[in-house]
């Protein structure tokens, strides 16, 4: 890479549950929590969320109080691109290339979800964004045994549908 171009970094933090009062769940912050120290000057943040009757039903998209909570920790307005308003996780990769797609110069993009959906979040976001940089971060999460199991559970229907009927979007 002896181009001499300036590559941005951008953190998608993808979105999970938040309360019908926009509280964030552990998960979220998780992911945040990852953002802000994978942050550096001249990162930019892409957020994601919108509503869906499995994460956000509260007034706000959940991008609105991801955004809010890394404001609070210090991370600069000028940061942000826009919200992926997305209803679930191929809604995010969609709706993200669309948000880069306007972005002029070369990027490199780190995405951040939580460890259980890693897998799933590769097998979307290779063939969705491919062209593109990807790193992939997978951040623990503290669920108890039975959540953590359904979560789990949910991941390998949702990777068996994609092997075995591709990726509709």
């Amino acid at each position: 890479m002896a181009s001499g171009k300036t590559i941005k970094k951008i953190l998608i933090v993808l979105g999970s549950p938040n309360s019908e009062t926009g509280e964030l769940s552990a998960i979220s912050k998780s992911r945040l929590d990852c953002c802000l120290d994978l942050f550096k000057k001249k990162s930019l943040v892409l957020c994601t969320g919108g509503w869906g009757p499995h994460f956000n039903t509260s007034e706000h998209p959940h991008a609105h109080y991801a955004k809010k909570y890394l404001l609070q920790k210090g991370l600069p307005e000028s940061a942000f691109l826009d919200f992926a308003l997305s209803k679930n996780t191929v809604d995010d990769a969609v709706k993200a290339k669309a948000i880069l797609a306007k972005i002029k110069e070369e990027v490199s993009l780190t995405i951040i979800t939580s460890g259980y959906h890693l897998e799933r979040v590769r097998l979307i976001f290779n063939e969705i964004l491919d062209g593109y940089a990807l790193t992939f971060m997978g951040v623990p999460c503290t669920l108890d045994k039975e959540d953590y199991d359904a979560l789990l559970a949910h991941e390998k229907k949702a990777i068996t549908g994609i092997l075995q009927n591709g990726l509709y979007y």
